[in-house]
């Protein structure tokens, strides 16, 4: 199980993580939420239902990784596109950020809801529920780390996945991978 995701009764999965990667799945989560921003909790004394009418922003996000994450809806071809796109971003992008947040918490709850081996790791099980906010985080993380990496389509098999050692990118590439990896061995894991 070392690694890749397996199927257990239920629905979910399990993987066995060590120390190492407990932590860095866990700090590059926590970096992911601080990127996404809080949420926006209703003043004291205001209506709860009266955020979920509140228009979000109406402009892409400045950050790459954030605008790769928000995305624009219809693209920014022409000025009537931008337009539709801004209208379909007030209504939406609030609603997409709570559920990237919740992903991502629900990632860093499970993390530390671990208990570990004897030999210093853990089994992380995980419920059909679970499994989906892992997938949204694995896959939000890999989309801010492959925009920070400037990873295009061309880049399959390119030089950024032969960096020598010495480039400070390395650990950034290496981990993008390895998000990868587990992705892919959760999703083969829930459609087998």
């Amino acid at each position: 199980m070392a690694g890749t995701f397996e199927a257990i009764p239920g629905g979910g999965a399990a993987v066995a993580l060590d120390e190492v990667e407990i932590s860095i799945l866990r700090s590059l989560a926590v970096q992911l939420l601080e990127l996404i921003g809080p949420g926006d909790e209703p003043a004291r004394g205001e209506d709860p239902l009266a955020s979920l009418f509140t228009p979000g922003p109406s402009e892409p996000p400045a950050d790459p990784a954030l605008a790769r994450l928000f995305p624009d809806a219809y693209g920014d071809d022409d000025d009537e596109l931008r337009e539709y796109s801004s209208e379909f971003r007030r209504f939406t992008e609030n609603d997409l950020r709570d559920r990237k947040r919740e992903d991502g918490m629900a990632l860093v709850r499970t993390l530390d809801g671990l208990t570990p081996t004897g030999e210093g790791g853990a089994v992380l099980k995980l419920t059909a529920e679970d499994c989906r906010h892992w997938l949204g985080a694995l896959n939000d993380l890999r989309l801010t780390i492959g925009t920070r990496l400037e990873v295009t389509d061309e880049d399959e098999g390119g030089e950024l996945y032969r960096l020598p050692d010495s480039d400070p990118r390395k650990p950034m590439v290496m981990a993008y991978l390895w998000l990868g990896a587990l992705q892919e061995t959760l999703v083969e894991t829930l459609m087998a």
